[in-house]
């Protein structure tokens, strides 16, 4: 039966972490008894990983990380490198907001043996126009320097290959802040077998935005250096 790790980065989100929980766990449950829902707490300074904590007490397939502060980016990375050395066949990443629906997870596991990526793609966003506005930025950047079209490169909601992701995580650094936009681009640009699924967006249920816009344009100019440096990297593959 095929083990899932399903990573989820959590900061400040102790109004909504239960929920998450029970909303993600019976996810887990179904996929198979060796697999995992792990939420990584990222060095929140509310009571998130004591309730996250207590909710383990009752759920034997999740796991409740802790590590200090590094970002949600870096966060993720560790997630992934974690199911990676707990030898999962698949790894899935959403995030601890409740923007997600878990309804539609489903859509993402039948299709896991056809293709070695599955991400969403989010059409309709319920997270405002100006992540609407740095969405297609991105999008841009990549085709211009990668020369790749995607229609959403960095949803919160994939459905990955554990052996794509060891393929090329070693050349990301562990405290790189966007590593799903980076992700997305290597499956496109190396021509692996990805497929974009459509997935509804709530606007966030509660918790810490731990990136505003201001931040969101820092990264993203940093990103255009970046992109090109990561090409070079992947290109040497």
């Amino acid at each position: 039966m095929d083990k899932l790790f399903l990573i989820i980065p959590a900061y400040n989100e102790q109004d909504t972490i239960g929920m998450v929980i029970d909303q993600w766990y019976p996810v887990v449950e179904k996929t198979g008894p060796d697999s995992r829902l792990v939420i990584i707490n990222d060095g929140s300074r509310d009571n998130t990983y004591e309730i996250m904590r207590k909710y383990a007490e009752t759920r034997p397939q999740f796991i409740p990380l802790t590590k200090p502060n590094g970002g949600h980016g870096p966060t993720v990375l560790f997630g992934y490198r974690y199911a990676i050395e707990n030898e999962a066949d698949y790894i899935f990443q959403t995030d601890s907001d409740g923007q997600t629906d878990p309804a539609e997870f489903g859509d993402f596991w039948k299709r896991r043996e056809r293709y070695d990526a599955v991400l969403g793609s989010r059409v309709t966003r319920g997270d405002g126009k100006d992540r609407k506005f740095v969405e297609n930025t991105v999008c841009f950047l990549l085709q211009i320097i990668f020369g790749i079209r995607v229609p959403d490169a960095n949803a919160p909601f994939r459905l990955m290959k554990t052996e794509l992701v060891r393929k090329y995580i070693g050349i990301i650094p562990e405290d790189f802040n966007i590593p799903n936009i980076i992700f997305t681009a290597f499956f496109v640009y190396r021509k692996e077998k990805v497929r974009f699924l459509e997935i509804s967006f709530k606007p966030r249920q509660g918790g810490t935005n731990s990136i505003d816009f201001r931040k969101i344009c820092k990264i993203g100019l940093k990103a255009v250096g970046d992109f090109r440096t990561m090409k070079k990297e992947v290109d040497k593959l």
